[in-house]
């Protein structure tokens, strides 16, 4: 008699796990596991995705959910668990609300945390040398230096003893041949040396001294709050903050510390290093992929107490993670636009709160958002209102353009020129701030007036006279500059039009022979090195006049500079961005606080069409608090962020009609819900976009709405993007570009 055939649901069965991948799915996939392997949520796996083999991480089953019967003979397997540190529940609790949050597949959402140890790979041997009995059989002087660089019988890296000895490696190499000196296998190089908390513990003022005592408490007490260390220029917030690194070093637990310009700041990296004895380990694009492997697994072993990083070091595996710093919060640059957008001081509050930790968001001109929350009661509000060197905020003077202004074809009024003048003369330095990069932001020929645009976006090309090119800003595109007109073909009758910072350079070079100039923009040849580079010989008093972008707004730290001079105050203020007003003066506000922070006193001017406009005089009148009141009581009024939610939708294409078809489509299926409406389609304010035709639609809800639910709902109901047509969501949107 045969055996009777059961359902495969009752027979015995390999067991299966659900595998996340970082791909763009919506669900993870049911894998087999093989005989003798032992797998748990969390666990780094390799698996098979059609004809390659990826990365993903073992998801835990929602028990809530129905489950589909599945026949484990047709699932393909896991391949092998991968030596990787595996996700803590809290990750996974943290990776699962954010793509729910951020209306995004949670497979991208955990790419951010998988893909930082990829490059890791096996660490390379150390060797050390040091001194034996013997002695060379030929003394030379290069020979000599060694011998004597290492006469204290302490063991160094072969590389450090030539460069201390300030020979080449082959005479170390000899030396070890001849028996002279004896090589040791080194430790392998930590990931990051442990910080001392009473290192160097430093005299702080009365309200640091008050500030600093809270967060020791919040970090001592291992409960979730959020503070904002709201502080001047100059007020000494890094080194009250640091106090509560210092406890919870001393708790044992990690420290994260969030920076909008990590790259950039060596500033901040000399002064963590004499309060803690040693730097932090860094989270950047511009460190090694082997560094990074190594602050990945000593972060998730707990040997990396303290990391000083980007927006991506959210994603890093903390064991224990204690506090939390979002330095600058107000900064722009904590927006993640591409991929999944997210915001990293918002996500850095959540990150805190699954962590049971407390929250340090430190600035000098807080967000609105963050200002809101401060005078609700939701964060609690440590101020440090007076400089810590004791010199004064620099008041900023007005230089009225209409009346003041400079001659034809300059961009410097007079009067800021003769201050500028005294300022160097006076032994002080000057900066010349413009947010415009390049020569020139618009070239056209003085015959046609044909403008050069990009031939792949909706923006004119930027003259860059350094570097003898036209380049777009949006996507990259570069090329020389032409002899003639690309449309009536005119010889030499294309024209710059309006001021870059170059441009500035010009023109104090020629006001100011013999002053030394140095132009600061993240787009000069030589990257992150050169602008250390740059930053250090403006520190060391090696620059007369700096004439620099927003870069110079990032926390850096002058001492010489006594005079800023804004050359276009207005510049933020002509589009509709509703944020327009906020990052005008919280920019404008951060350049002046470079003057004055040390023995010299400091004066601000903001040359300006529009010294009426209310932003131009709270920043004149020194009044921060006249600005937000007026600028929340508008928000309100209009129901704009922090009173409202939107979401806002990009549909590209690279036909147009194209785009605009779906994005209709798009705004006909959204679902009826009282108290939510949908703006749009409209061309969005950059149409054209490295070739793709982009439309703009808004959806604009209340405060209290859980609108990534809707949009979530929507997206389901809506029809879906066929050939090359996306959809971008990005929920709660600083840019409307």
């Amino acid at each position: 008699m045969k055996a009777p055939i059961l359902p495969f649901a009752e027979a015995a069965a390999p067991e299966t796990v659900d595998v996340l991948l970082p791909v763009a799915i919506g669900a993870a996939y049911s894998y087999r596991v093989p005989e003798g392997m032992e797998l748990a949520p969390g666990d780094v796996v390799v698996v098979p995705l059609g004809t390659r083999n990826i990365l993903g991480c073992v998801w835990p089953r929602d028990p809530a959910a129905p489950q589909k019967p599945v026949d484990p003979g047709k699932l393909k397997p896991v391949i092998r668990k991968y030596a990787a540190p595996p996700l803590s529940a809290q990750m996974i609790a943290f990776i699962d609300w954010m793509a729910e949050y951020t209306v995004s597949p949670p497979g991208m959402v955990l790419r951010l945390a998988l893909r930082h140890d990829e490059a890791a790979g096996p660490q390379r041997e150390r060797v050390g040398v040091r001194l034996t009995d013997k002695r060379p059989e030929r003394r030379t002087g290069a020979r000599e230096k060694v011998i004597e660089a290492l006469a204290d019988g302490f063991l160094r890296p072969k590389n450090e003893a030539a460069r201390e000895a300030g020979v080449s490696p082959s005479v170390v190499d000899g030396l070890i041949d001849e028996g002279v000196l004896e090589t040791v296998t080194l430790p392998p190089e930590p990931a990051a040396e442990p910080p001392d908390p009473d290192h160097a513990v430093p005299e702080l003022l009365p309200g640091q001294k008050a500030a600093a005592d809270v967060l020791r408490e919040a970090v001592a007490a291992h409960e979730f709050r959020v503070h904002l260390l709201d502080g001047v220029t100059g007020s000494g917030k890094t080194e009250t903050y640091f106090e509560g690194v210092a406890q919870a070093i001393r708790d044992g637990r990690q420290v994260l510390i969030l920076m909008p310009e990590i790259a950039l700041t060596q500033a901040f990296l000399d002064r963590f290093a004499k309060r803690f004895g040693v730097v932090p380990a860094q989270w950047h694009s511009a460190v090694g992929s082997k560094r990074r492997g190594r602050v990945f697994a000593g972060v998730a072993s707990g040997e990396v107490v303290v990391v000083a990083g980007a927006r991506s070091a959210l994603f890093l595996p903390y064991r224990d993670l204690g506090l939390v710093i979002v330095d600058e919060e107000h900064d722009a640059a904590y927006k993640q636009e591409d991929g999944v957008h997210y915001h990293a001081r918002d996500m850095a509050v959540v990150r805190a709160r699954l962590a049971g930790a407390p929250v340090v968001l430190a600035s000098a001109t807080p967000s609105i958002e963050t200002e809101v929350n401060a005078r609700r009661g939701r964060y609690l509000r440590l101020a440090l209102p007076e400089r810590f060197a004791g010199t004064k905020v620099p008041r900023l003077e007005p230089i009225d353009m209409r009346r003041q202004g400079p001659p034809k074809g300059r961009w410097i009024a007079p009067s800021l020129v003769t201050d500028i003048t005294e300022t160097i003369e006076g032994g002080g330095q000057a900066l010349l701030f413009l947010n415009r990069r390049g020569y020139a932001p618009l070239t056209l020929c003085r015959t046609c007036g044909h403008r050069i645009r990009c031939p792949s976006c909706s923006s004119w090309l930027v003259e860059h006279r350094f570097r003898r090119r036209l380049e777009c800003h949006q996507c990259g595109y570069a090329t020389p500059v032409p002899e003639a007109c690309p449309s009536c073909h005119e010889p030499n009758s294309l024209i710059p039009c309006g001021p870059g910072v170059e441009r500035l350079h010009e023109e104090i070079q020629a006001l100011l022979p013999q002053a030394r100039v140095q132009v600061l923009s993240s787009d000069l040849a030589g990257g992150v090195e050169r602008l250390r580079t740059e930053l250090k010989a403006i520190e060391d008093g090696e620059v007369d006049v700096v004439v620099g972008t927003q870069l110079v707004a990032k926390g850096h730290n002058f001492p010489g500079l006594a005079l800023v001079g804004v050359v276009d105050a207005d510049v933020g203020l002509g589009h509709g961005d509703p944020r327009a007003a906020e990052r005008t003066f919280q920019l404008l506000h951060q350049v002046a606080g470079r003057a004055g922070r040390h023995k010299l006193e400091g004066r601000a001017f903001l040359q300006t069409f529009m010294p009426e406009h209310p932003v131009m005089q709270a920043l004149i009148a020194g009044d921060r608090a006249a600005f937000y009141d007026r600028e929340i009581a508008v928000r309100e009024e209009a129901h704009l962020p922090p009173f409202a939610r939107f979401c806002g939708l990009v549909v590209s294409a690279n036909e147009q009609h194209e785009a605009q078809r779906h994005a209709q489509a798009l705004a006909a299926s959204a679902p009826l819900v009282e108290g939510v409406r949908i703006l749009g389609p409209a061309e969005a304010p950059i149409a054209l976009l490295r070739g793709r035709h982009r439309l703009r639609l808004l959806a604009r809800a209340p405060r209290a709405f859980d609108l990534s639910a809707y949009v979530r709902d929507w997206m389901a109901k809506a029809p879906r993007p066929r050939g090359n047509v996306k959809v971008e969501i990005d929920i709660d949107p600083q840019s409307f570009l």
